[in-house]
């Protein structure tokens, strides 16, 4: 596969086509207005579209042959014989960016023709100066500094973000009373960044309602900067290979880990 450098200049080429594509939409009217149903069954807004197209152009003028897939276009094979996958989402926080909350972000990664077999992950925020990165076996990095997660190992000390509500309240309602705070943030691909750099100690969601283009850039982030990414019930998380897929995760630290998956089975 290609070497992490390549894939650093061409995610940083997305991303800045993505910005330049969105960045007058940002809270605006316009930019939550509908276009279709997505591959991944939910709607697809007009700043979702522009995002996507605008990346799908730079991975076209690349030239590599690559199979992408997306949460808008579901799968497309650029040229003959892919050499990777690729899975985009090219904007996690649609909400955010269409009512101008600055947390939405490019996730991308990349991996061979098995998803769970991750090369390289790119989250970045189109609102804040964040960029996230990561490649199999050399660490994760925001804005080019080694990134860890933090040692918090007391329940009562802990910073999560949680969702589990609507029909998942029973499952979760342990974590809410155990914990210190719960912060919900709109956008899974940077919450499981900032758990990968200490800003939250766990990321919790259980509604079954996760796809692999939500969460792939975002794992291996964590992963490489030490912290645990495992299903709902402690089992290694493998990525469906389609966006229609879903799943639930619990990601962490490391030392909470198996409290919080203990805490969802007493739920």
């Amino acid at each position: 596969m290609t070497s992490d450098s390549n894939f650093l200049k061409l995610c940083r080429e997305a991303f800045k086509a993505a910005y330049d594509a969105t960045y007058e939409l940002v809270g605006t009217d316009s930019a939550s207005g509908f276009v279709c149903m997505g591959a991944d069954g939910t709607p697809t807004t007009s700043i979702d579209q522009a995002a996507e197209d605008a990346i799908v152009e730079v991975f076209k003028t690349d030239g590599r042959p690559m199979r992408v897939i997306s949460e808008e276009l579901g799968e497309l094979i650029i040229g003959d014989s892919p050499e990777f996958s690729v899975v985009l989402d090219p904007l996690d926080g649609t909400y955010n960016a269409s009512t101008g909350i600055p947390f939405y972000s490019v996730s991308i990664a990349f991996a061979s023709h098995d998803l769970s077999d991750l090369r390289f992950g790119y989250v970045s925020n189109l609102a804040l100066k964040e960029e996230y990165s990561a490649e199999s076996g050399k660490g994760a990095y925001l804005n080019g500094k080694r990134i860890k997660p933090s040692t918090n190992s007391d329940l009562k000390n802990l910073c999560v973000s949680v969702y589990g509500y609507r029909q998942n309240v029973e499952r979760t309602r342990k974590i809410y009373s155990n914990v210190r705070r719960v912060r919900l943030f709109g956008s899974v691909a940077l919450e499981l960044c900032y758990v990968a750099s200490g800003r939250l100690d766990a990321f919790v969601d259980v509604r079954k309602a996760l796809r692999v283009t939500d969460v792939a850039a975002g794992q291996l982030i964590l992963e490489e900067a030490g912290g645990s990414v495992t299903d709902g019930h402690g089992r290694r998380l493998r990525l469906p290979d389609n966006v229609t897929a879903r799943m639930e995760m619990v990601a962490s630290n490391g030392p909470v880990h198996k409290k919080i998956l203990n805490l969802l089975s007493e739920g």
